[in-house]
């Protein structure tokens, strides 16, 4: 897809489909996809489809009226914000004469340009794969059919579309292989985080909820954040201090959005699993946007797709604290009504752009992390100083003071508040 292309977006409302988001909302996020991959948006509509058709969707007088958009709007790109089967958009692409994409091929096109690591690139490729391989187009008239066996009377070989289809499964076959290895490589690394005595924090949300500027405001990177729907894609780890807590390991994930393609829900299930060795989950929500309700669950049903919180009861494994993000952004009554609707539920308010909030966030982390901690006294020898170390520079230390004395040696008394994590680690160290 060119950059700069100019672009018809069409929303189908069909009246057999219930759907989360109203169509208004739907089309703005149809119009952030696009811009997302650099399209410019020549005209955007909703049409709504009393009853599918199954050649092009929409029906007869409605396609009429799309190619004179294109026409109009000298477009030359159609971008239709739902599912089109193989043959819906290749007749499309006949009666239009121009190119026509869904929003399974849309997103595919943004998480390829985006993809930086090569586990993205290898995750992305797959599913681009897998929803190309019942796309595909007969392109060479030339090689409609290769023959087989010797001289003029061998048999017809496979086509060529059968050669590419074949390709194609070959290709899929070895990067599911290479995932495969990607996936026991995070689980070894997360084996690993889990013998270590840093908890771990895990960032979601709905994309463009601002997750990214809450990753570089509390860690000081420079992850890529822009109000862009999918401005990041591959998942990262900082180490950030926390009132209290020493170290803490930040997970900045992939954004969720609505009716994400079963391509790269698979695809990126490695990914979104380390969400699960998660000790506490940030929940980022955009509270500007009308339809940050909606958007909440679709990252709740995410969430139970991974088995972290329960379908039916909506509770959860992990504790799960929502950012209610973008504050600033909303007027002086809403912002009332917002700080009332937050009393007594495991919410914070904050602007991840201003740094407002921040605080308030950070001490309710260190909370939970450290909810379940409880004091121990210990008497070691002080010529146990490797213990005597991990215990100051991974445990809250209340007291430390003169532990007497044996044939053994002297000894240290010392009264510190470590969670059971900590004190599985302790115990662990010889």
């Amino acid at each position: 897809m060119t950059r700069g292309a100019r672009a018809v977006v069409l929303c189908p409302d069909i009246r057999s489909i219930r759907y989360d988001l109203d169509s208004a909302e739907r089309l703005a996020e149809a119009e952030g996809l696009a811009l997302a991959i650099g399209v410019v948006i020549a005209h955007a509509a909703v049409l709504p489809v009393r009853q599918m058709q199954p050649n092009t969707l929409f029906g007869s007088g409605q396609v009429e009226n799309i190619a004179i958009w294109c026409e109009q709007h000298q477009a030359e790109l159609v971008i239709v914000d739902g599912a089109l089967t193989p043959i819906q958009q290749r007749n499309l692409e006949d009666r239009l004469k121009r190119k026509v994409i869904d929003r399974t091929g849309l997103i595919l096109e943004i998480f390829g340009e985006r993809a930086a690591t090569a586990e993205g690139r290898l995750q992305v490729e797959l599913a681009h794969l897998d929803y190309q391989q019942s796309r595909l187009v007969r392109s060479w008239t030339h090689l409609e059919r290769q023959r087989g066996g010797f001289g003029f009377l061998g048999g017809p070989g496979e086509t060529q579309i059968e050669a590419d289809r074949r390709m194609i499964r070959q290709r899929m076959g070895k990067l599911r292989r290479d995932l495969e290895q990607v996936k026991k490589t995070r689980t070894l690394h997360r084996d690993r985080r889990g013998r270590a005595p840093w908890p771990v924090v895990a960032l979601v949300g709905y994309t463009n909820a601002g997750k990214s500027t809450l990753f570089n405001r509390l860690t000081g990177a420079e992850v890529m954040a822009e109000d862009l729907l999918f401005a990041t894609l591959d998942p990262t780890m900082r180490a950030i201090g926390l009132p209290g807590v020493e170290k803490v390991i930040l997970s900045d994930t992939v954004g969720f959005i609505s009716d994400l393609p079963t391509q790269l829900v698979a695809a990126f299930r490695a990914t979104l699993e380390e969400v699960t060795a998660a000790d506490v989950i940030c929940h980022v929500r955009d509270m500007a946007n009308p339809s940050h309700a909606a958007q909440k669950k679709q990252v709740l049903d995410v969430l139970a797709d991974l088995g972290v919180v329960d379908g039916e009861t909506g509770t959860s494994s992990i504790p799960i604290l929502e950012v209610w993000n973008k504050c600033d952004l909303l007027a002086a009554d809403d912002l009332a009504e917002l700080r009332e609707a937050a009393t007594g539920q495991p919410a914070v308010m904050l602007s991840a752009a201003t740094g407002e909030g921040i605080d308030l966030l950070e001490a309710e982390l260190a909370r939970l992390l450290t909810g379940e901690a409880r004091e121990v006294s210990l008497l070691l020898p002080v010529s146990d100083g490797r213990r005597l170390a991990w215990l100051h520079a991974h445990g809250e230390v209340i007291s430390d003071e003169d532990g007497g004395a044996s044939e053994e040696g002297p000894f240290r008394r010392i009264t510190v508040r470590l969670n059971p994590k900590e004190l599985g680690q302790f115990a662990s160290i010889s």
